[in-house]
C-alpha cells in the first residue's frame, strides 16, 4: 500500500489566499500559508472518505506504512525541527524532542491492532466483538505542540483504518504542512491531507457531516463550540481541554533536591503545556525556602530566541497569548500579590515575558483559579493538608495533579486524593506512549494514548453464529 515515491502536496491555485505566519521570537511575519477556505472543505472530505474504502481494508498494509511514515519523519528531523521552532518559538532541542516524539507515536501505533473478543453469556449462540473503522477523522490541533498533538491524533485513527483530515493552529501550520508533505511519502493519496486556514476554516471542519469523529485540543470554550459543532451530524469527539495542574508540596520535602525539576514542570515550553504546573501548594513553613529557590532559577534561566543554542526559554507563542498572561500578570499584581522573579515583559522584539514567580496572591485570582498557559506561577502557602486538596481540587479543571513529598506511600496516598486523570508523585507532566490520558470536569472528553486511543477510532461490530453442528 505504501507508494515508493514522494508524493507532492497539493499547492494551492495561483492567486489564491494566503495569510502570514509570525516568528514569536521577533513579532515579525517571516513567511505564509494558504488560508483555506471552508468551502472546498467538501472535496477534501470526500477524498478522505474514497481513500478510506481502501485504506482500512487492509491491516498490515496499514502497519508497514505507518512504520515507514515514522522513518520518514525522522529522515526529515532537521527540517521539521527547525521549522517548528521557527514559528512556535521554543528552543530547538525541544523541537528536535518534538519530532521524535512524533516519529516514535506512529511506531508504536503501528504495532497495535484491535483484539477480537468472543462473548460467553451461556446461550447457544458463537458471538464475537469484531471492530470498525469510522471513517474520516478531523484532528484540529493547536500551537503549543503542533507536531506531538497532530500525531497523538492521526496516529491511532491511521492506525485503526480511518483517514485524517488535519487542521493545525494558523499560528503554526508550517511545520505540520512540511510534516504532511513528509507523509505523503510514504501513505496513499488522501490518508491524510493537512488543511490551513483561519476561522471559520475550524467550524467548517468539525461541523462536516462527513467526519465521523472530531479530535481536537485546545480551550474549553472553543471545545464547547467544536461539540457543539460536531453534534448536529452526531460526530464522535474528543476533547482535551487543557488545565490548571496543581503542585502540592508536603511537608518533608527536600526543597533543593527538587527544584529544578519542579521548576521545569512549571516553565518548560515557557509555561505553554497543557499539563505543567500552574499552581503550586507549598507548607507556610518551606513557602519562604520554595519561593527563593524557584525565584533564582526564574532569574538566571536564559531566554531568548528559540534558535540560539543557548536559549532555554523561548518567547510565548502570539501576540494574543502575550496580552492574556500581561492581563492575568497585572491583575494578580493590583490584587496584592508580589513578583519575586519576572512580572513583566521583556523589553525588546519578539513576545518574550520574564519568567515569574508570584507570591501572596489571592486564592481567588484569576491566575489561580483559570489557566494562564504561560511563563507564570503562583504559590500559594497552606495550613493543613486538607486545606491544599481542597484547593488543588477547587477549580473547574482536572487534567493531571502531583504531589511531592520523601515519604512515597504518604505522597502517593495523597496523590490518591487529586481529582484529576493522571497524579503523579515527586514528578509531573511525564508520560508514556502505552498509557491513557484523559482529563475530568473541564479538562476534556474521551480518552488518547495508548491502546484507549486506538479503541476510540473504531466501533464495535458484533457477528452471531449458531453454534458448531
Amino acid at each position: 500500500m505504501p507508494t515508493t515515491e514522494p508524493v507532492p502536496e497539493r499547492v494551492p491555485a495561483p492567486g489564491a489566499a494566503r495569510f502570514p505566519v509570525v516568528d514569536p521570537a521577533t513579532g515579525e511575519a517571516f513567511d505564509e500559508a494558504p488560508d483555506q477556505q471552508p468551502d472546498e472543505l467538501d472535496a477534501v472530505v470526500g477524498r478522505a472518505r474514497r481513500a478510506w474504502s481502501v485504506w482500512r481494508a487492509d491491516p498490515a498494509a496499514r502497519s508497514t506504512a505507518l512504520r515507514a511514515a515514522a522513518e520518514a519523519v525522522e529522515a526529515a528531523g532537521e527540517g521539521l525541527a527547525r521549522s517548528l521552532t521557527r514559528e512556535q518559538g521554543k528552543p530547538l532541542a525541544e523541537s528536535y524532542a518534538e519530532v521524535a516524539r512524533t516519529a516514535a507515536r506512529l511506531r508504536y501505533f503501528a504495532g497495535l491492532a484491535p483484539r477480537t473478543r468472543p462473548i460467553d453469556d451461556g446461550r447457544p449462540v458463537r458471538s464475537e466483538v469484531r471492530w470498525r473503522s469510522l471513517g474520516p477523522v478531523a484532528a484540529i490541533v493547536p500551537w503549543n505542540f503542533p507536531l506531538q498533538l497532530a500525531a497523538a491524533k492521526f496516529a491511532p485513527a491511521l492506525a485503526a483504518g480511518n483517514t485524517v483530515v488535519l487542521k493545525p493552529s494558523p499560528f503554526t501550520p508550517l511545520a505540520t504542512r512540511m510534516l504532511g508533505s513528509v507523509l505523503a511519502s510514504v501513505l496513499p493519496e488522501d490518508v491524510l491531507t493537512v488543511v490551513t486556514g483561519r476561522e471559520p476554516l475550524g467550524a467548517r471542519l468539525a461541523s462536516h457531516p462527513g467526519i465521523r469523529h472530531v479530535t481536537f485540543t485546545g480551550s474549553v470554550s472553543t471545545g464547547r463550540m467544536v461539540a457543539r459543532a460536531a453534534a448536529d451530524s452526531l460526530a464522535r469527539v474528543t476533547l482535551e481541554l487543557g488545565g490548571n495542574d496543581a503542585a502540592v508540596l508536603l511537608d518533608d520535602v527536600d526543597v533543593e533536591r527538587i527544584a529544578d525539576r519542579l521548576f521545569w514542570a512549571a516553565f518548560r515550553n515557557c509555561g505553554q503545556v497543557c499539563m505543567a504546573v500552574k499552581r503550586l501548594y507549598v507548607p507556610a513553613r518551606l513557602h519562604a525556602d520554595v519561593v527563593e529557590a524557584l525565584a533564582q532559577r526564574a532569574k538566571t534561566v536564559t531566554v531568548g530566541p528559540g534558535l540560539d543554542p543557548a536559549t532555554e526559554l523561548g518567547p510565548v507563542n502570539n501576540a494574543p497569548q502575550l496580552a492574556r498572561v500581561e492581563q492575568l500578570t497585572r491583575r494578580a499584581l493590583a490584587d496584592g500579590a508580589r513578583a519575586a522573579a519576572g512580572g513583566h515583559r521583556q523589553d525588546g522584539p519578539g513576545y518574550f515575558f520574564a519568567p515569574t514567580v508570584l507570591v501572596g496572591v489571592p486564592p481567588d485570582s484569576p491566575v489561580v483559579t483559570g489557566e494562564q498557559f504561560g511563563p507564570v506561577l503562583p504559590v500559594l502557602p497552606y495550613r493543613s493538608l486538607d486545606e491544599a486538596v481542597e484547593a488543588a481540587n477547587g477549580t473547574g479543571f482536572g487534567l493531571g495533579g502531583s504531589v511531592w513529598g520523601t515519604d512515597l506511600d504518604r505522597a502517593g496516598a495523597v496523590a490518591e486524593r487529586l481529582d484529576c486523570g493522571t497524579a503523579w508523585v515527586n514528578h509531573h507532566a511525564e508520560l508514556s506512549l502505552a498509557q491513557p490520558f484523559a482529563g475530568v470536569k473541564d479538562s476534556g472528553v474521551g480518552v488518547a494514548g495508548g491502546p484507549w486511543g486506538l479503541y476510540g477510532n473504531l466501533r464495535p461490530f458484533v457477528v452471531h453464529r449458531p453454534p458448531e453442528a
